[in-house]
């Protein structure tokens, strides 16, 4: 089992394009800080990350077609936040509310295990709010540039 040490380039993600095992889904195990959930998870985490990304097209589009009120372009927050988020779970192959909860899952959907030593809930928790810092970041930005598009 391979462990890594939180520094500023995994906290600032920096090294976000280098997560260890991303492309290997034959490679189906837990590393602290970097992968907590297994192939039927990560299908989860992509159907989610796909049905935010529709909705917040939708919404974008809905929001263009109504010339009332500008500040419902700041819904956009909630969606692309959404989207961000799930996008990352996706990518990294972290479930962020697993990272939070100190648990694991590996196997079939439901089927979660403890982490039990400290050190490594520690880590997982970092990178859980990491991936929320970065999703709530992602929906400020996107609702503010479509807040202040002339459009």
């Amino acid at each position: 089992m391979e462990t890594i040490t939180l520094n500023p380039q995994i906290l600032s993600m920096t090294e976000f394009g280098s997560n260890i095992n991303r492309n290997d889904e034959t490679d189906n195990h837990y590393i602290p800080g970097v992968c907590n959930i297994g192939k039927e998870e990560i299908k989860r985490r992509k159907v989610a990350a796909l049905a935010s990304l529709v909705v917040t097209v939708i919404l974008i589009m809905v929001l263009l077609l109504l010339p009332e009120n500008r500040l419902w372009r700041l819904t956009l927050f909630v969606p692309v936040t959404s989207f961000a988020v799930s996008f990352q779970q996706w990518y990294f192959r972290f479930c962020v509310a697993f990272g939070i909860k100190g648990i694991i899952n590996f196997g079939n959907l439901g089927k979660n295990d403890t982490v039990e030593q400290a050190n490594f809930r520690k880590k997982d928790r970092a990178k859980a709010w990491q991936m929320i810092n970065t999703g709530i970041l992602a929906g400020i930005i996107a609702a503010l540039i479509f807040y202040y598009l002339p459009v």
